[in-house]
C-alpha cells in the first residue's frame, strides 16, 4: 500500500527514519515579523514524536514563530539522487533554564561526544538563555527518487 503525501505514517518509512537519524541539517521555513518568508538551516533532535531544535533568547525568529507558528521543514540529502522528508505543523516556542537537553543531544549527534561536549560547555559558560522550538508534524511528505524512478537512475 502506497501512502499519500500528508499521511503521518510516512514518518515510519525507512526514508524518514534514515533522514531523521542522519546528520543532515533541517531547513525551517517560517514567516518573519515583516511578513516575508525566511528559511534557516539547523541541527535538530528527533524524539520519536517531535523534531526539536534550540536557539538563543533574543533571536528574531522567536518573536516571528510566536506570532505565526506555522512552519514547513525539510531534511534532505544533496543527492543525486536526492531523498527528501517534508514536514509541516505548528511550532511551539518555550524558554528554558540552562542547556536544552535536545540541543545537547543534537551537538553530540552531529559532532561526536568529545566535540559535542566542548560545544555545550562553551554555551554553558556563556550564560546565554536558550529557547526550545518543537514541531510535532501534522503533515508529512517524502520524495524518494531511487524507488520512484529506478530506471531513470540506472
Amino acid at each position: 500500500m502506497e501512502l499519500k503525501q500528508g499521511d503521518l505514517r510516512l514518518l515510519e518509512t525507512d526514508l524518514a527514519r534514515r533522514l531523521l537519524g542522519s546528520t543532515e541539517l533541517a531547513r525551517v521555513a517560517y514567516v518573519a515579523k515583516d511578513g516575508t518568508p525566511r528559511v534557516f538551516p539547523v541541527m535538530f533532535h528527533w524524539t520519536g514524536d517531535e523534531l526539536v531544535f534550540g536557539t538563543f533568547a533574543g533571536s528574531a525568529k522567536i518573536t516571528a514563530l510566536r506570532a505565526r507558528p506555522a512552519v514547513a521543514l525539510t531534511v534532505d540529502t544533496a543527492g543525486p539522487p536526492p531523498e527528501v522528508l517534508l514536514l509541516r505543523g505548528q511550532a511551539t516556542v518555550t524558554e528554558v533554564d540552562g542547556i536544552l537537553p535536545e540541543y545537547a543531544a543534537a551537538h553530540h549527534h552531529y559532532y561526536g561526544p568529545e566535540q559535542g561536549a566542548r560545544n555545550i560547555a562553551d554555551v554553558e559558560q556563556s550564560g546565554r538563555k536558550m529557547v526550545r522550538i518543537g514541531l510535532v508534524p501534522d503533515w508529512v511528505g517524502t520524495l524518494d527518487f531511487v524507488s520512484r524512478f529506478p530506471a531513470a537512475l540506472s
